[in-house]
């Protein structure tokens, strides 16, 4: 292969280390992303029953992207979203909740981490596989013997579209 092929090939799939930014809605099946979003310096405050109220307040009223199943861990978030009624960018959406969450708990000692990660699932077998690692989250770190006695976990809108 000669050089400058080489290089057209190299630079046209470059490897990465984090996602793009930006989720890429389909036409052709349902956009649910898979979304961790993690406390700054990973500090152990987000299991906490007035966190859990607040943040589900602010995601129902935050309707650009529908939370379904979500978990709250000590100093991370699992969550899905799709896309609500409004078109809106779900690293906008990301800020936008983070900044209700802080204005409305009003501790500046709660903070989150600037981004997050989003993964845009692509088939029933990839959710299922993001579902079952949620919720055995706080199986996984000891802290409750069946994934159910978490109670730091809920659903706010149901999809219908999970393919």
């Amino acid at each position: 292969m000669p050089m400058s092929a080489q290089i057209v090939v190299d630079f046209a799939f470059p490897k990465r280390k984090h996602p793009p930014n930006g989720v890429l809605e389909s036409e052709t099946g349902p956009t649910i992303v898979f979304l961790r979003v993690c406390t700054a310096w990973r500090a152990s405050w987000l299991a906490n029953h007035a966190i859990h109220e607040s943040l589900g307040s602010i995601w129902w009223s935050a309707t650009y992207w529908k939370v379904g199943p979500y978990i709250l861990m000590a100093n991370h978030l699992h969550l899905f979203a799709w896309p609500g009624i409004l078109n809106a960018d779900l690293d906008g959406w990301v800020r936008y909740w983070k900044s209700q969450f802080s204005n409305t708990i009003g501790n500046r000692s709660l903070r989150w981490q600037s981004s997050c990660f989003h993964h845009r699932l692509r088939s029933c077998e990839s959710a299922d596989s993001k579902r079952l690692y949620m919720i055995n989250n706080p199986v996984r770190a000891g802290l409750v013997a069946r994934s159910e006695e978490w109670p730091f976990q809920g659903e706010l809108f149901k999809s219908e579209s999970w393919w």
